[in-house]
């Protein structure tokens, strides 16, 4: 039985497909000639480690205080010897940060990281370790900059590594899992935590505090993992990775986005217009319901939106998408509808858009698309 397809051995595969079409019982005897260790050596995945929970510590088992990222990536590994058994891991601090901290310079540190190992061929996968508050925001601009249809899972914790019945080492080991499962290929980037894999775009934090906080409220989850075996109900469908446009490997800085949440009573206007004034690229409106907003608010959009600011409308509800079709019309506000974006990632899809662009309707056929 075939358990684990390398690389090497994938293009083997490929070169000699059409010579022995007929006969993958002479393909596989001709690879195992060529490479006698080719189908036997476990995958290589790296850990890249930027703090968060997972290398927490507290002052007590018990207790609710800790500090975010006190642990380096070899220790956490070293109470999980088990993984070893999955792969042969390697791992590299990329930060040491609590993700409350993340920002834009360490995500493009991190994309362009994740590329150049991406492109190594003895490497088959990545696992990134992050603070849960902003690893779906992370998760979701490494899926539309990494170039590569191998696995990149995201993993953290709700409860410190000293933590009695710590979530992170489970959490961590099935990242590794689901790194090199061959089924993994070709989803783009993932996040797993309680037994379950989740997609980069649907997926949300949830809950304050509890283990099962990240969830997809729109779609599911990608899958479910039983005793380390990752059982897959659905693909991602819209572009990402491969399929991507979008390149930092070259940006030093992004364009500058900034979200403004409308709640009753609210003079919001105030705030887009502070934006568009400090010569901000764009501004995410985290509406009511549909995407709606009050009436001076949408005002104040509308002049933003002449002055060269890029508007997306997102919705503050959680879940749904934001249509092109309702109360607001985004061909006279000069908008574009966030569809099933949330806020924070329709701030991220809008950054990457105009390092490309400018033109409206091409960041709106990009919000289609991704």
């Amino acid at each position: 039985m075939l358990l684990y397809e390398s690389t090497s051995t994938s293009r083997l595969y490929t070169k000699f497909a059409g010579i022995v079409s007929n006969r993958p019982d002479a393909l596989f005897s001709l690879i195992l000639l060529i490479f006698p260790g080719a189908m036997s050596r476990k995958p290589r995945i790296v850990i890249l480690a930027t703090g968060g929970t997972i290398a927490g510590s507290a002052a007590s088992e018990t207790g609710g205080s800790y500090t975010s990222a006190k642990i380096g990536v070899d220790d956490l590994l070293a109470v999980i010897p088990e993984i070893r058994h999955l792969a042969d891991i390697t791992g590299e601090q990329i930060a040491s940060i609590g993700s409350q901290d993340m920002d834009e310079q360490t995500w493009l540190k991190l994309a362009k990281r994740c590329n150049e190992l991406l492109a190594q061929d003895d490497v088959d996968g990545l696992v990134i370790t992050h603070g849960t508050d902003t690893m779906e925001e992370t998760a979701y601009f490494l899926h539309l900059t990494t170039r590569s249809m191998k696995p990149v899972v995201l993993t953290g914790a709700m409860r410190p590594a000293n933590a009695r019945s710590a979530d992170g080492p489970m959490n961590l080991y099935e990242a590794v899992a689901t790194a090199v499962s061959p089924e993994s290929h070709g989803l783009g980037v993932m996040v797993v935590t309680n037994d379950t894999v989740f997609g980069a775009r649907d997926v949300t934090k949830s809950c304050t505090t509890a283990i099962h906080t990240f969830q997809s409220p729109n779609f599911g989850p990608l899958g479910h993992i039983h005793a380390q075996a990752i059982e897959y109900q659905r693909k991602p469908q819209r572009k990402h990775t491969t399929e991507s446009e979008f390149n930092v490997d070259q940006i030093e800085q992004l364009p500058k986005v900034a979200i403004v949440y409308a709640h009753a009573g609210a003079d919001s206007a105030l705030a887009v217009d502070a934006f568009a004034s400090a010569g901000y690229d764009g501004i995410v409106h985290a509406g009511f319901g549909n995407g709606n907003f009050h009436s001076k608010v949408g005002e104040a959009l509308h002049k933003a939106t002449q002055k060269g600011v890029h508007v997306v409308r997102a919705s503050r509800t959680g879940s749904g998408a934001v249509t092109e079709a309702g109360e607001v019309s985004d061909t006279e506000l000069g908008s574009v509808a966030a569809g099933l974006l949330n806020p924070q990632k329709a701030r991220i899809l809008l950054q990457l858009a105009l390092t490309v662009t400018r033109d409206r309707e091409r960041v709106r056929e990009m919000f289609r698309a991704y």
